[in-house]
């Protein structure tokens, strides 16, 4: 069976990475446990944008990736970038099998709008998924439905459903 740890870095909502976990049980059918809290990664954060780039985040998470594990997804309570683009919601290494998502831009208080903690928990399930699929192998998706269709915003993160098409889940070995 394949395990899956989830790394907390920084501050990170039980209730939240408890979501998550399940999230990736039900998808993976894999072990799924959260570790202690990380520090987060030193000369990640980049003051300018006000935001932490995801892929400084990954070749740290390779130095802590504990023993025994197949993949780990790290978990961070900031907004997330890389170069190329203004935010990404996650990313991840197919070669070293490490995700990360960020959650700040999954809040509907983000944008100004009231909180709805189940839609939060759902978004945040929804990246998971879509992450640790990449580390599966698994590229993006044509179909919108499909959890690893490209999300370019949050409508097409709530528009996705919350699992891996029939088609992905043929080319998926975890799944």
């Amino acid at each position: 069976m394949t395990k899956i740890v989830i790394l907390p870095i920084g501050e990170a909502d039980q209730n939240t990475l408890d979501s998550i976990a399940r999230a990736l049980q039900e998808n993976y059918g894999s072990e799924t446990v959260i570790n202690d809290v990380v520090r987060v990664p030193e000369k990640t954060y980049n003051a300018r944008r006000k935001q932490y780039h995801a892929t400084r985040i990954l070749k740290a998470l390779e130095n802590v990736k504990p023993g025994g594990c197949d993949i780990v997804l790290g978990v961070i309570d900031q907004d997330l970038y890389v170069p190329e683009l203004n935010f990404v919601f996650g990313e991840a290494d197919v070669l070293a099998r490490i995700a990360v998502i960020g959650l700040s831009r999954l809040r509907q208080e983000y944008y100004s709008l009231e909180p709805d903690l189940d839609l939060f928990h759902q978004r945040a399930a929804k990246e998971a998924i879509h992450e640790v699929g990449h580390t599966c192998g698994l590229g993006h998706c044509t179909d919108p439905l499909c959890i690893m269709h490209f999300s370019n915003s949050l409508k097409d993160t709530d528009k996705k459903e919350s699992r891996i098409c029939i088609e992905c889940r043929n080319k998926c070995g975890l799944c």
